[in-house]
């Protein structure tokens, strides 16, 4: 049997459910719920379709070992070098240092990125006759490293760079929602590909392009390289298990049968949608249209996913404030109150969202757009006339 790795996959706060869900439909393990990700068993080759496949997944991570004592700079550095480096590079592999802190004596994250560095440096020269060289753009190996008060946690993340950065985001727009985040939210909706979908204030159009990736059945990393491919002692057998994942999801792949649309009032985002859309090479697939959601164009199909996320608060013009932003708030509530046959989901920045949109939800969810807490508020469709 092959030997399976206990991993770890990070994920935006309140999403950690629905990614418990996701890994286990992928072949994850003995898979656990944890603050911020799941932990889960995986051997190499379900690993790697879980890098492939996850649409909710910020990282997938190979922990070095337990958690160890690191107080200060130098249990810092003493803490590093104790984990064998040399079973995981060599001195001709390049490598980086990404490292976050959390309530520790150590108060800089590029100090502790430093210290893991240079132990990680001399481990190598004790142990294997020399040094690896930094490549802070694209190393073979990338090393995260998590400090909690005087607790050290090291990893190696099998992606390199996190699982949000498809190679789509050609043009993005002011404060763009991450496509895990945008993936997050269709699934928390059940959404499958099979319904048509609208995003009437679509920004950058990410919710579109996530709603085409899954209609379209693409494996959201199909287009990108993984670090593992470039380790020493895994990247051959990764690279040849990876081309044959990535033959087989093309393989799978499915013609989208319904309508997927993006729509904004504003030219400029448009653009950056249309530019996105087509490097997701989605341009068949996503009808991006300029209309005004408050004039209340009529919707694409008789029903479906109508999913958005609206202005938080900063990006109408004018800057009229909390009072301006409640006034478009019950707009948005008549036109989008008043669509029949259609679902709703609106991932909610902003306090005022729920009462002000004067509609009752279904359910919430508690939902963090990076440092900003949202909700994330689903709407039951609106009956048919005839049927009221």
């Amino acid at each position: 049997m092959a030997e399976r790795f206990a991993l770890f996959a990070t994920t935006a706060r309140g999403t950690e459910d629905l990614l418990t869900t996701e890994l286990t439909e992928l072949g994850a393990r003995r898979v656990r719920q944890d603050r911020g990700g799941v932990r889960f068993l995986a051997n190499l080759d379900e690993a790697l379709r879980i890098s492939l496949w996850s649409r909710i997944a910020m990282r997938v991570l190979l922990p070095l070992g337990d958690e160890a004592d690191a107080p200060g700079g130098e249990g810092l550095y003493e803490a590093a070098r104790a984990i064998p480096w040399e079973d995981h590079l060599t001195p001709d592999s390049t490598f980086a240092v990404e490292a976050t802190i959390r309530d520790s004596q150590v108060t800089h994250s590029g100090f502790a990125a430093l210290k893991v560095k240079d132990a990680l440096v001399d481990r190598l020269r004790e142990k294997a006759g020399g040094r690896p060289d930094v490549d802070t753009q694209q190393p073979d190996v990338r090393v995260v490293a998590h400090l909690a008060k005087d607790r050290l946690s090291l990893s190696l993340d099998l992606c390199g760079e996190p699982l949000h950065r498809r190679g789509y985001r050609a043009r993005p727009t002011p404060a763009p929602l991450k496509e895990t985040l945008a993936a997050a939210i269709l699934r928390a909706e059940g959404y499958n590909g099979e319904e048509p979908f609208l995003d009437p204030m679509c920004g950058s159009g990410t919710l579109a392009i996530e709603a085409a990736l899954i209609a379209r059945n693409r494996a959201p990393g199909l287009h990108r390289r993984f670090s593992v491919e470039r380790w020493p002692h895994l990247g051959a057998r990764a690279e040849a298990l990876l081309e044959a994942l990535r033959q087989d999801a093309r393989a799978h792949e499915r013609k989208v049968e319904v309508p997927i649309v993006a729509r904004d009032k504003d030219e400029e985002a448009l653009e950056a949608t249309r530019r996105n859309v087509a490097a997701a090479r989605l341009s068949a697939e996503v009808q991006v249209e300029l209309r005004d959601v408050l004039k209340g164009a009529p919707p694409p199909a008789p029903s479906g996913l109508l999913a958005t996320n609206p202005p938080y608060g900063d990006r109408l013009e004018g800057g009229r404030g909390q009072k301006g932003m409640k006034s478009f708030y019950f707009k948005l509530g008549d036109v989008l109150g008043g669509l029949e046959g259609w679902r709703l989901s609106v991932l909610a920045g902003n306090e005022a969202f729920e009462s002000a949109f004067h509609q009752r939800p279904l359910r919430r969810r508690a939902l963090w757009n990076g440092p900003i807490p949202c909700t994330l508020l689903s709407y039951a469709p609106r009956a048919p006339r005839e049927e009221r």
